[in-house]
């Protein structure tokens, strides 16, 4: 059973969210053609050092824990690369996912990139995967249910000619970054006969729709984390952390013009 949050957990959830937001700035200017992902790393894992938050990546169990701060997953990646000494180059897409705890408090977004120029049908791809992330918390104002938003995100995505990664799923946020409920980006009887939930005032969810250009299946790579696309074809995925809020949905994780939460931190 999930949490819902207070007004006042919210604000605070507010400030890990911008915080976040920060990081992915610092990130951005570092996308460009012959930049090691290694070194968007670094420029994260200091920017959270410096506000003495805490990432919440590194060191995630598994086969091996997760040895950096951001997933960095290039072109037929979907998420989970893990970076390193390769160099981004033209032509790349790069999804860029990170999070970190602030005052105990986490937020958690992703955002994918164009390197240089590239194909019409790949800046679709980038285009149709955001507007599948709008979408959703456009329509969390006016669904009852998540299902609802679910079903609608992955119509968006059919009618591009894409498919929705179903493998992966988003998630509650608060405290930890993985909290219930699971939150997926398509409708199935299973949502609508055991996993649904209402989207009511408090509700925190990341919302992180992923999107291939290709089939939906994917395949884990040796490293026991990187999961690329079965058929080599690219992948795109962005994410918020969002909040309801009596006023509506709130991306956490966006700027301070998108959301700026005048009734929240006043």
């Amino acid at each position: 059973m999930h949490v819902l949050r207070s007004t006042r957990e919210i604000a605070q959830m507010r400030k890990a969210g911008l915080a976040v937001w920060e990081a992915h700035q610092i990130a951005a200017k570092l996308v460009q053609p012959g930049t090691p992902t290694a070194e968007i790393d670094a420029v994260v894992e200091e920017h959270f050092q410096r506000i003495n938050a805490i990432p919440l990546f590194k060191g995630v169990p598994g086969r091996v824990p997760f040895p950096a701060v951001t997933c960095i997953s290039i072109n037929e990646e979907v998420v989970h690369g893990i970076p390193g000494n390769r160099k981004l180059q033209t032509g790349d897409v790069v999804s860029i996912d990170t999070g970190c705890k602030l005052h105990g408090w986490c937020g958690d977004a992703a955002v994918t990139h164009a390197v240089g120029e590239v194909s019409e049908e790949t800046q679709r791809l980038l285009r149709v995967t955001q507007e599948t992330l709008e979408l959703a918390i456009e329509l969390m104002a006016t669904c009852r249910m998540w299902s609802e938003v679910a079903q609608r995100m992955d119509q968006h995505v059919r009618e591009a000619g894409f498919a929705t990664v179903e493998a992966f799923v988003g998630h509650g946020i608060g405290r930890e970054m993985h909290e219930e409920p699971q939150v997926p980006n398509f409708a199935s009887p299973q949502l609508r006969r055991n996993g649904d939930f209402r989207i009511e005032p408090g509700l925190v969810i990341a919302i992180e729709p992923m999107v291939n250009m290709g089939s939906k299946q994917v395949r884990a790579m040796p490293d026991h984390w990187t999961q690329v696309t079965q058929d080599g074809k690219a992948s795109a995925h962005f994410e918020h952390t969002v909040a309801v809020t009596e006023s509506g949905p709130i991306p956490l994780t966006a700027g301070p013009d998108k959301a700026p939460l005048p009734d929240l931190i006043a």
